[in-house]
Protein backbone atom coordinates (compact mmCIF):
# COMPACT_ATOMS: atom_id res chain seq x y z
CA UNK A 1 0.00 0.00 0.00
CA UNK A 2 0.62 3.77 -0.68
CA UNK A 3 0.24 5.53 2.49
CA UNK A 4 -0.06 9.39 1.48
CA UNK A 5 1.00 11.02 5.18
CA UNK A 6 0.80 15.16 5.41
CA UNK A 7 3.57 16.29 8.00
CA UNK A 8 3.39 20.13 9.81
CA UNK A 9 4.10 23.17 8.28
CA UNK A 10 5.90 24.33 10.60
CA UNK A 11 5.13 23.81 14.80
CA UNK A 12 6.19 19.67 14.81
CA UNK A 13 3.02 18.91 17.25
CA UNK A 14 1.13 19.31 13.81
CA UNK A 15 1.18 15.30 13.34
CA UNK A 16 -1.37 13.00 14.19
CA UNK A 17 -0.60 9.75 16.24
CA UNK A 18 -1.33 7.62 13.01
CA UNK A 19 0.84 9.54 10.75
CA UNK A 20 3.73 9.00 12.87
CA UNK A 21 2.59 5.37 13.41
CA UNK A 22 2.31 4.56 9.86
CA UNK A 23 6.00 6.02 9.21
CA UNK A 24 7.53 3.77 11.39
CA UNK A 25 6.08 0.87 10.49
CA UNK A 26 6.20 1.03 6.28
CA UNK A 27 9.24 -0.12 4.46
CA UNK A 28 10.29 2.89 3.08
CA UNK A 29 9.63 7.03 3.35
CA UNK A 30 9.71 8.90 0.15
CA UNK A 31 10.39 12.09 1.00
CA UNK A 32 10.84 15.37 -1.55
CA UNK A 33 14.06 16.32 0.83
CA UNK A 34 15.55 13.83 3.05
CA UNK A 35 17.35 16.26 4.75
CA UNK A 36 14.46 18.33 5.60
CA UNK A 37 12.38 15.27 6.29
CA UNK A 38 15.32 13.77 8.56
CA UNK A 39 14.99 16.39 11.24
CA UNK A 40 11.07 15.27 11.85
CA UNK A 41 11.72 12.17 11.63
CA UNK A 42 14.67 12.52 14.50
CA UNK A 43 12.38 14.46 16.53
CA UNK A 44 10.10 11.38 16.51
CA UNK A 45 12.66 8.50 16.70
CA UNK A 46 11.37 7.29 13.47
CA UNK A 47 14.01 5.29 11.89
CA UNK A 48 12.55 4.19 8.57
CA UNK A 49 14.64 4.16 5.38
CA UNK A 50 14.80 7.37 3.51
CA UNK A 51 14.63 7.44 -0.49
CA UNK A 52 14.05 10.94 -2.38
CA UNK A 53 10.94 11.47 -4.76
CA UNK A 54 10.63 15.03 -5.77
CA UNK A 55 9.72 16.92 -9.10
CA UNK A 56 12.93 16.48 -10.77
CA UNK A 57 13.28 13.10 -10.40
CA UNK A 58 9.74 11.46 -9.74
CA UNK A 59 9.36 10.73 -13.83
CA UNK A 60 12.23 8.03 -13.41
CA UNK A 61 11.36 7.29 -9.63
CA UNK A 62 7.89 5.79 -10.22
CA UNK A 63 8.27 2.53 -12.07
CA UNK A 64 10.92 1.19 -9.47
CA UNK A 65 8.59 2.65 -6.51
CA UNK A 66 5.53 0.73 -7.72
CA UNK A 67 7.43 -2.46 -8.69
CA UNK A 68 8.16 -2.05 -4.60
CA UNK A 69 4.23 -1.58 -3.92
CA UNK A 70 3.38 -4.59 -6.21
CA UNK A 71 5.95 -7.02 -4.39
CA UNK A 72 4.51 -6.46 -1.10
CA UNK A 73 5.91 -3.48 0.79
CA UNK A 74 3.99 -0.88 2.37
CA UNK A 75 5.80 2.90 1.43
CA UNK A 76 4.98 6.55 2.69
CA UNK A 77 5.19 9.62 0.85
CA UNK A 78 5.88 12.96 2.47
CA UNK A 79 6.67 15.96 1.30
CA UNK A 80 8.82 18.76 2.96
CA UNK A 81 5.41 20.49 4.98
CA UNK A 82 1.93 19.62 4.16
CA UNK A 83 0.32 17.46 2.05
CA UNK A 84 1.77 15.95 -0.94
CA UNK A 85 0.05 16.34 -4.01
CA UNK A 86 -1.08 20.03 -2.80
CA UNK A 87 1.40 22.29 -4.52
CA UNK A 88 4.03 19.09 -4.24
CA UNK A 89 4.80 16.23 -5.83
CA UNK A 90 2.60 13.52 -5.56
CA UNK A 91 -0.16 13.06 -8.09
CA UNK A 92 1.92 10.90 -10.80
CA UNK A 93 2.75 8.46 -8.19
CA UNK A 94 -1.06 8.37 -7.10
CA UNK A 95 -1.84 7.88 -10.44
CA UNK A 96 0.39 5.38 -11.33
CA UNK A 97 -0.72 3.32 -8.03
CA UNK A 98 -4.17 3.70 -9.53
CA UNK A 99 -3.19 2.29 -12.94
CA UNK A 100 -1.53 -0.77 -11.26
CA UNK A 101 -3.94 -1.52 -8.90
CA UNK A 102 -2.25 -0.82 -5.71
CA UNK A 103 -3.87 0.43 -3.17
CA UNK A 104 -3.33 4.02 -2.01
CA UNK A 105 -4.36 5.80 1.47
CA UNK A 106 -4.18 9.56 2.31
CA UNK A 107 -4.14 10.15 5.73
CA UNK A 108 -5.53 13.66 7.14
CA UNK A 109 -3.38 15.86 8.48
CA UNK A 110 -1.63 19.37 7.81
CA UNK A 111 -1.76 21.54 4.84
CA UNK A 112 -1.40 25.27 4.58
CA UNK A 113 -4.39 27.06 2.71
CA UNK A 114 -7.12 25.48 5.19
CA UNK A 115 -5.85 27.14 8.30
CA UNK A 116 -5.27 30.43 6.07
CA UNK A 117 -8.66 30.38 4.63
CA UNK A 118 -10.88 29.64 7.74
CA UNK A 119 -8.48 32.70 9.74
CA UNK A 120 -8.91 34.66 7.25
CA UNK A 121 -12.44 35.67 8.04
CA UNK A 122 -13.54 35.99 4.52
CA UNK A 123 -16.39 33.60 3.27
CA UNK A 124 -15.25 30.07 3.39
CA UNK A 125 -18.99 28.07 2.43
CA UNK A 126 -17.12 27.65 -1.11
CA UNK A 127 -13.60 28.97 -2.10
CA UNK A 128 -11.43 28.04 -5.20
CA UNK A 129 -7.86 26.73 -4.44
CA UNK A 130 -5.22 28.39 -7.73
CA UNK A 131 -2.32 27.56 -5.68
CA UNK A 132 1.56 28.88 -7.42
CA UNK A 133 0.43 31.74 -10.18
CA UNK A 134 2.60 31.01 -13.56
CA UNK A 135 5.29 33.51 -12.99
CA UNK A 136 5.23 34.66 -16.63
CA UNK A 137 3.76 32.83 -19.46
CA UNK A 138 -0.02 32.13 -18.76
CA UNK A 139 -0.28 35.41 -15.62
CA UNK A 140 -2.25 37.65 -16.80
CA UNK A 141 -4.82 35.16 -18.30
CA UNK A 142 -5.06 33.27 -14.28
CA UNK A 143 -5.79 36.79 -12.85
CA UNK A 144 -8.14 37.51 -15.35
CA UNK A 145 -9.89 34.37 -14.81
CA UNK A 146 -9.87 35.33 -10.91
CA UNK A 147 -11.04 38.71 -10.97
CA UNK A 148 -14.10 36.71 -12.38
CA UNK A 149 -14.72 34.97 -9.43
CA UNK A 150 -18.16 35.30 -7.31
CA UNK A 151 -16.55 33.06 -4.04
CA UNK A 152 -13.08 33.09 -2.24
CA UNK A 153 -9.50 31.96 -3.83
CA UNK A 154 -6.78 31.27 -2.42
CA UNK A 155 -2.83 31.82 -3.99
CA UNK A 156 0.31 30.63 -3.05
CA UNK A 157 3.23 32.78 -3.07
CA UNK A 158 7.25 33.43 -2.35
CA UNK A 159 7.85 36.43 -0.11
CA UNK A 160 9.80 38.20 -2.64
CA UNK A 161 7.00 37.98 -5.06
CA UNK A 162 4.35 39.23 -2.66
CA UNK A 163 3.87 42.51 -3.13
CA UNK A 164 4.19 42.31 -7.03
CA UNK A 165 1.46 39.75 -6.33
CA UNK A 166 -0.27 42.29 -4.56
CA UNK A 167 0.08 44.68 -7.06
CA UNK A 168 -1.52 42.80 -9.91
CA UNK A 169 -4.28 41.94 -8.24
CA UNK A 170 -5.20 45.87 -7.27
CA UNK A 171 -4.82 45.81 -10.77
CA UNK A 172 -6.80 43.42 -12.03
CA UNK A 173 -9.63 42.84 -9.20
CA UNK A 174 -9.42 46.66 -7.70
CA UNK A 175 -7.47 48.01 -4.84
CA UNK A 176 -10.51 48.07 -2.08
CA UNK A 177 -10.88 44.12 -2.22
CA UNK A 178 -10.59 42.49 1.00
CA UNK A 179 -8.17 40.12 1.21
CA UNK A 180 -5.79 38.45 4.11
CA UNK A 181 -1.99 37.48 3.82
CA UNK A 182 -1.15 34.88 6.11
CA UNK A 183 2.38 34.35 6.77
CA UNK A 184 4.68 31.53 8.71
CA UNK A 185 1.44 30.08 9.98
CA UNK A 186 1.65 27.61 13.07
CA UNK A 187 5.15 29.22 13.45
CA UNK A 188 6.67 31.31 16.15
CA UNK A 189 6.40 34.34 13.90
CA UNK A 190 2.77 33.95 12.65
CA UNK A 191 1.13 36.88 11.28
CA UNK A 192 -2.56 36.82 9.29
CA UNK A 193 -3.21 40.62 8.21
CA UNK A 194 -6.91 40.80 6.88
CA UNK A 195 -7.32 44.45 5.22
CA UNK A 196 -8.31 45.82 1.55
CA UNK A 197 -5.28 44.92 -1.28
CA UNK A 198 -4.07 48.36 -0.92
CA UNK A 199 -3.27 48.57 2.39
CA UNK A 200 -1.74 45.55 2.56
CA UNK A 201 0.53 46.79 -0.47
CA UNK A 202 1.11 49.31 1.71
CA UNK A 203 1.95 47.48 4.97
CA UNK A 204 4.26 45.05 3.01
CA UNK A 205 5.73 47.30 0.68
CA UNK A 206 7.55 49.32 3.89
CA UNK A 207 8.95 45.66 5.10
CA UNK A 208 11.75 45.19 2.00
CA UNK A 209 12.62 41.44 4.02
CA UNK A 210 9.19 39.61 4.05
CA UNK A 211 10.23 36.23 4.95
CA UNK A 212 8.35 32.67 5.21
CA UNK A 213 5.91 30.78 3.21
CA UNK A 214 2.67 32.95 2.16
CA UNK A 215 -0.52 32.13 1.90
CA UNK A 216 -3.17 34.75 0.38
CA UNK A 217 -6.74 34.57 0.81
CA UNK A 218 -8.86 37.23 -1.81
CA UNK A 219 -12.41 37.50 -1.41
CA UNK A 220 -14.91 37.26 -4.54
CA UNK A 221 -16.43 39.78 -6.82
CA UNK A 222 -19.54 41.04 -6.23
CA UNK A 223 -22.43 39.16 -8.61
CA UNK A 224 -23.08 42.02 -10.51
CA UNK A 225 -19.56 43.10 -11.31
CA UNK A 226 -18.70 39.60 -12.21
CA UNK A 227 -21.59 39.62 -14.98
CA UNK A 228 -19.80 43.18 -16.11
CA UNK A 229 -16.75 41.86 -16.01
CA UNK A 230 -17.55 38.41 -17.87
CA UNK A 231 -19.04 40.96 -20.71
CA UNK A 232 -15.58 42.85 -21.25
CA UNK A 233 -14.10 38.87 -22.18
CA UNK A 234 -17.12 37.57 -24.18
CA UNK A 235 -16.76 37.99 -28.19
CA UNK A 236 -19.07 40.21 -30.25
Amino acid sequence: MLFIVPTPIGNLEDITFRSIRILKEVSLILAEDTRTSKKLLNHYEIETPLRSHHAHNEHHTTPDIIKLLQSGQDIALISDAGTPGISDPGFLLVRACHQAEVRVECLPGATAFVPALVASGLPCDKFHFEGFLPHKKGRKTRLDYLATLPYTFVLYESPHRLVKCLKQLAEHLEGERLACVCRELTKMHEEVVPDTLDNLIKYYDVEKKVRGEIVLVVKGREEEKVNKIKKRFQPE
